[in-house]
């Protein structure tokens, strides 16, 4: 059943309730959400400790009052020591999923809550560090219930997992996962956060925490060092966007994903389906992310080592062109690689109109699995999407960005409503930004319908090896036949809200009567909390 929406003068949304009512009570202190939101991505890195971390990796778009859409790049590059040679060495042909040599790149998630809340106090927020780290400080330190998705969860190679440095001590109870509702403690990241909320989140990076943090990666043997921490610093990065019937959308640049986002929807817009839920909606979707795919996978990379500008792709004309190209009869057939990754995504709106949306990862389910026993951060495996060629697209270097499937999405309307949206889901995110995008603004689905209603995903996600287009239950047959019949491989998942296909959100701001109306994904733990 959809979530009953919240309807509020500020609200945010999030797939875990103790990080929702995070973000509500900085909102009720008076925060703004940026705010709110460097709450939530604090409370949701100790609670959903399997889909997220501060060992990990962030983007931000955030829209100003006045129309401005800025974005934040908070994600690391790989550490000195990581070369090819490192791994050729070790006679592997890819990157490891798990242990030291996964944990390969700089973690930059706090590195952006520290240039969102520089912006946060320059639009006027006044709110201190520790009180909005507070609620992460305390469910760290007091303990807060194991959720219902990461005990339902079975993570990708589990040995390994299990065997990764301190993982097992941290996150096991007695060698065992623990059950829904057992209350679990981390004091040592506990500690961590209350040492940023007095020092600053620059300690993190040039401080006693990044000492710390830089003596256990040593000792694990990582590639990343203390003088890597110290010359990271999160980014801005002016967002890219495309104009879409009545309303601008926008989302985040390479080293992410995002260009294939706004591709899918320019190319479905071109196809003029006119009903929802139908055969050609859905055909129209999947065919849109093959040919969005098939230029992500030979573009994306490192913003800075990019070959043209991303920019072009979104012309109109080259969006007819691609358009043009998709027969409405009959699947193509276009590999595309294995994109998977467990993530968050949050949205947060304030009583002034600024909208946030927010993604924060540590890659694989638990990233590489080592837990650092000085600071208690889990430390991220995103280094896995880099290759061992020399010649492909996203060759490891030292300094480089990894390919990164994270993609926080907004839409500014022309009738004054500002959306924020989002799932998380790897090479999900941006078919499931289409889905429930579609669904709302093209065929007037309420916000809790547009999330709610049933999802596919074309490709490989959270540990599926097949290149299928995977569905839920709720689905026609009438209509999985039909696309069977086109050609497309179709896979039913055994369940009506299924996990792989992502825990979605939207908030949406109306002009008319300034409220905002927000959601979060029944297939997660979260909601939405409003004022």
């Amino acid at each position: 059943m959809p979530e009953t929406p919240v309807f509020a003068h500020a609200a945010v949304a999030a797939p875990h309730a103790l990080a929702a009512k995070a973000g509500q009570s900085v909102l009720a202190q008076g925060g703004n959400a940026i705010e709110a939101m460097v709450a939530m991505a604090a409370a949701i890195a100790v609670v959903y400790p399997h889909m997220n971390g501060i060992g990990g990796d962030g983007f931000w778009l955030i829209r100003q009052k006045g129309g401005r859409v800025r974005g934040i790049e908070a994600c690391g590059p790989a550490g000195a020591l990581a070369t090819r040679a490192r791994y050729r060495e070790r006679e592997v042909d890819a990157i490891p999923a798990r242990g030291p040599d996964a944990a390969v790149t700089v973690a930059g998630t706090v590195g952006g809550w520290e240039l969102a809340l520089a912006m946060a106090h320059a639009f006027g927020g006044r709110l201190p560090l520790d009180a909005i780290l507070s609620d992460a400080i305390r469910h760290a330190r007091e303990g807060c219930p194991v959720s219902a998705s990461e005990a339902r969860y079975v993570p990708k190679e589990l040995d390994t997992l299990h065997d990764a440095p301190n993982f097992s001590k941290t996150y096991l109870d007695d060698g065992k996962p623990y059950t829904a509702g057992a209350l679990r403690r981390q004091p040592k990241l506990a500690d961590t956060l209350e040492h940023l909320a007095h020092a600053g989140l620059a300690d993190f990076y040039r401080g006693d925490i990044a000492r710390e943090i830089a003596a256990d990666l040593e000792r694990l043997g990582a590639p990343v060092t203390r003088a890597d921490l110290q010359a990271y610093a999160a980014r801005e990065r002016a967002p890219l966007s495309l104009r879409r019937r009545d309303a601008t959308l926008y989302n985040f640049p390479p080293p992410t994903q995002g260009l294939a986002a706004l591709i899918i929807l320019g190319i479905f817009e071109r196809l003029n389906v006119r009903q929802a839920e139908s055969t050609a909606h859905y055909h129209g979707l999947i065919e849109a992310t093959k040919r969005a795919f098939a230029i992500r996978d030979r573009f994306v990379t490192d913003f800075d080592r990019l070959t043209g500008d991303p920019a072009a792709f979104l012309d109109p004309r080259r969006l007819d062109r691609e358009a043009a190209l998709i027969d409405m009869g009959r699947a193509a057939s276009i590999p595309v690689r294995s994109g998977e990754g467990d993530t968050v995504w949050m949205g947060a709106i304030d009583r002034d109109g600024m909208a946030v949306s927010f993604i924060q990862s540590v890659y694989w389910e638990y990233g590489s699995g080592c837990v650092l026993p000085s600071t208690g951060i889990c430390w991220q495996n995103r280094g896995m999407s880099f290759s061992l060629d020399p010649n492909a697209v996203n060759p490891l270097e030292p300094g480089r960005r990894p390919f990164h499937t994270l993609i926080p999405a907004l839409a500014a309307f022309d009738d004054g409503r500002v959306m924020a949206y989002g799932s998380m889901g790897g090479d999900g995110q941006p078919q499931f930004q289409a889905q429930i995008f579609s669904r709302y603004a093209d065929y007037g689905m309420s916000v809790a319908d547009a999330v709610d209603a049933p999802r596919l995903l074309y490709g490989r996600t959270w540990g599926a090896e097949s290149l299928s287009v995977k569905v839920e239950d709720r689905f026609d047959p009438a209509c999985i036949a039909a696309l069977e019949r086109m050609g497309h491989d179709i896979e039913e998942l055994g369940g009506a809200y299924v996990d792989s296909l992502g825990h979605a959100g939207m908030l949406v701001r109306h002009a008319k009567n300034r409220r905002v109306e927000a959601t979060h994904d029944p297939r997660s733990d979260g909601g939405a909390e409003g004022l």
